[in-house]
């Protein structure tokens, strides 16, 4: 069965998306079958890994059959599974895409039974295919974030090097333990990630410094840089360690995956 990640902060440009592509494609560079899920509205996970048009069928379509659990089947969910581009060899990583129509489904749900479990009821019938899935959720706390935290079995919580992150990470502990308390009482946190960290930056030490210690054993060892190859990979259609494995952006982001995998293997 796959373990099932969240990458999940109620605050955008946090590097969220950055950190579900990068780790997703770790994870398939080491061989471990895996499925990245965008099931953010902007698409932009779905973008930064080369898909720039609207699929025919994405997770918004997911989504809706499995109103009916029994039309949610592995054969009918495996049709909205893209690979990734085969030139990059990626053979172990495959996306469920999103696109902007995804946010008119979340009025659709208003007035539905279960609508918390619609993501859940997808996963159950994909996991025996991966080792691990990875679903990038919206920047907010909404239908589809609280979707995402009830089927994740863990969550990384990834947390920029500046001045607000600690209210951040606070709020969002908050948010999953109430998740835990009604809806899903196995969701583990692994970890916050510390992201887009200039070690010239004074701020961004102290910040490193306090999230250490106000969340003792709860952050990773690795910590994501600023680094120029991260913002430029997404333009291209391509993981960081696609562009430039060499690149300061993607050394770290392999250490991650070690950690993670390290943190499963436990």
């Amino acid at each position: 069965m796959a373990k099932t990640i969240a990458i999940c902060n109620q605050k955008g440009g946090v590097g969220k998306t950055t950190t579900a592509v990068n780790l997703a494609a770790c994870f398939a560079v080491f061989e471990k079958k895996t499925l990245l899920i965008d099931i953010d509205p902007q698409a932009n996970t779905s973008q930064s890994i080369g898909i720039n048009e609207t699929q025919e069928e994405d997770i918004y379509e997911a989504l809706a059959i499995a109103e009916v659990p029994e039309d949610a089947t592995i054969e009918r969910l495996s049709q909205m599974i893209k690979p990734v581009n085969p030139k990059y060899n990626l053979g172990c990583l495959s996306i469920l895409p999103s696109s902007p129509g995804l946010a008119k489904l979340e009025m659709e749900l208003i007035n539905t039974i279960s609508r918390e479990r619609r993501l859940q009821r997808l996963i159950k019938v994909l996991e025996s295919n991966y080792e691990y899935i990875v679903i990038d959720a919206p920047p907010s706390l909404n239908l589809l974030t609280i979707n995402t935290l009830t089927a994740a079995n863990s969550v990384i919580i990834p947390v920029q090097c500046e001045y607000f992150s600690l209210r951040g990470v606070a709020e969002l502990l908050s948010t999953i333990k109430l998740i835990q308390n009604d809806l899903n009482p196995a969701l583990k946190v692994d970890g916050a990630l510390l992201t887009m960290c200039d070690t010239r930056n004074s701020l961004s030490k102290q910040v490193v410094e306090e999230v250490r210690s106000n969340f003792p054993g709860r952050v990773f060892n690795t910590v994501i840089p600023r680094n120029v190859k991260l913002a430029e990979a997404p333009s291209h259609g391509k993981p960081v360690l696609l562009y430039d494995i060499q690149s300061a952006g993607s050394q770290a982001y392999m250490k991650l995956a070690e950690e993670v995998l390290e943190i499963g293997n436990g």
